[in-house]
């Protein structure tokens, strides 16, 4: 174990950085981090009665459908995992594919999306912490319990979610030895409760799987019919399906990354999908009276809580509900540590403000404690910019997916550019994950699908982003636009003469490898 870390180290070496993390995380850990943060309960919890509201049953097709988009996405990201084990994942690969400026947008832009991907999940507990005991609705009356669309219910939201951000931040700051143990216990419960629930859910079909071509008419009013209505309710599998590069993001923490991160983020992909669209169909086979209308309001208001109670009962379906407490409680941890990560990458290359303080590791615990702080900080004030925004979950959830899919887009588009050129897969690649010859149409469609989420996520509906002020509607184009502009200016003005990208001196490794490395490879897109 001391050799293969060595190895590692020196392999660190060789694109400048001296190993300073904690390199202890194992295989399970490395596919437990992309796991949990796409986290099927978690988001099922989110999401589900939004995908039924909008959607019918039919939303199950979300699942497989985006699926089949993202794949190709993972395939390759575990290419480029495979060859730059480095933390911050998105922006070391783009920085070292392409140029520093990409790269920098690329990380810029994700830094940002973890902030509204942070509060998601926290904020996910106001629909099953209340109904698990009414104690926990603190804001709000009876009628507010287990429901954000409610100014009573999304002030409730706001509080709980807080709580969650702040204990999250604490296990952060301790070191990453608690947070994958944590982690760990939580996706092992996840993965287990998911198969379990699947079992027993199938076990009350009521009807065939034929259910989940049944619209319940949502696509009335749509100008292009179900179409319309499809592509609202896929943000159900849309703001579920990603965040399985987090595998990559902490390779400088994983032993034998090369290994096992590209392997794990296709597998937590693949797995999170296959759980997740047997845990639609089974409850689309199994909801009593799914068509009565009285039932479709309360499948749309509460969700997957009171889908679970009127299949198992109050007493079963808490069993399950405390399981997705915990699923969202580690989803959240995770989504912090990689944001966490991706900073400390950026800030140790000295590409963000106050560079040395935000990549200071804790010499002790090896966590890296400012941007910890920072993060939570952020997450706080966007929580209580929208303390009583009763779509606050579809909005929050709507912007992080815009902005992580736009920072997908950029590595994606750096790839191909590469591929085309014939600088990828590198001569150097090594024996880890190639696609070889499907390489190349991996690539294409991985752009063609993301450009389409894109438009499709940003596009100005009320149904995500609220009925108002223009300003909220046009939430998911304005909101990336001043994003992505604020990041040019910065990196205009504050690197506009860029020299060969090297760590701070504190982070800088002294061995022959470094050296050679840094005083050959002037043009990181030729290493």
């Amino acid at each position: 174990m001391n050799r293969e870390r060595d190895e590692e180290a020196e392999y660190l070496a060789t694109f400048g950085y001296k190993q300073e993390l904690n390199r202890s995380l194992g295989r399970f850990s490395a596919f437990a981090a992309g796991f949990s943060f796409l986290s099927i309960l978690t988001g099922a919890t989110m999401l589900f009665g939004f995908g039924f509201g909008f959607g019918g049953p039919a939303f199950f097709w979300s699942m497989p459908v985006v699926f089949l988009g993202q794949f190709p996405v993972a395939l390759c990201f575990a290419e480029l995992a495979s060859k730059y084990p480095l933390a911050g994942g998105l922006y070391q690969w783009v920085k070292n594919i392409a140029s520093e400026g990409p790269g920098w947008l690329a990380g810029w832009i994700l830094a940002i999306a973890v902030i509204p991907f942070v509060a998601g999940p926290a904020l996910s507990l106001q629909i099953v912490l209340p109904q698990l005991w009414s104690g926990f609705q603190v804001f709000g009356t009876a009628a507010d319990v287990g429901s954000y669309a409610t100014p009573g219910g999304a002030e409730n939201a706001v509080l709980l979610g807080s709580v969650l951000v702040a204990l999250t931040t604490i296990v952060n700051i301790v070191g990453i030895r608690l947070m994958a143990f944590l982690n760990n216990i939580g996706v092992f419960v996840e993965l287990i409760g998911c198969v379990l629930l699947i079992a027993l859910l199938f076990g009350h079909t009521q009807r065939g799987p034929e259910v989940t071509l049944a619209t319940n008419g949502t696509g009335a009013g749509h100008p292009a019919g179900y179409i319309g209505a499809f592509l609202v309710a896929g943000l159900f599998a849309v703001n579920i399906l990603y965040g399985f590069d987090t595998a990559g993001t902490l390779a400088e923490e994983t032993t034998n990354p090369r290994k096992f991160a590209p392997r794990e983020i296709v597998r937590a992909l693949t797995v999170s999908t296959l759980l997740g669209a047997l845990l639609v169909l089974a409850a689309d086979m199994a909801v009593p009276d799914i068509f009565r209308d009285s039932t479709i309001q309360q499948i749309s208001t509460l969700g997957l809580p009171y889908v679970l109670k009127s299949i198992l009962g109050d007493g079963l379906s808490t069993v399950f509900l405390a399981c997705v407490v915990l699923s969202i409680c580690v989803c959240t941890l995770t989504v912090q540590t990689g944001g966490i990560r991706l900073i400390f990458s950026m800030a140790r290359d000295g590409k963000l403000p106050a560079s040395h303080a935000l990549s200071n590791v804790n010499p002790r615990t090896r966590s890296i404690p400012v941007p910890a702080i920072g993060q939570a900080v952020l997450v706080f004030g966007l929580l209580l910019v929208n303390l009583g925004n009763t779509q606050i979950i579809t909005a929050v959830g709507g912007l992080a997916a815009v902005l992580v899919y736009l920072a997908y887009t950029i590595v994606t588009v750096s790839l191909l550019h590469a591929r085309l050129r014939g600088k990828w897969p590198t001569p150097d690649h090594g024996p880890y994950f190639n696609m070889g010859r499907w390489g190349l149409p991996a690539n294409v469609v991985a752009v063609v699908f993301q450009l389409f989420m894109i438009v499709n996520l940003a596009w100005p509906r009320p149904e995500i982003y609220g009925v108002g002020a223009w300003y909220l509607t046009w939430a998911g184009v304005l909101f990336t636009g001043v994003i992505v502009l604020a990041g040019g200016l910065y990196y205009l003005l504050a690197h506009r003469r860029p020299g060969k990208p090297t760590a701070l001196p504190e982070h800088r490794a002294t061995t022959a490898a470094s050296a050679e490395n840094t005083t050959e490879t002037p043009d990181l897109s030729t290493r």
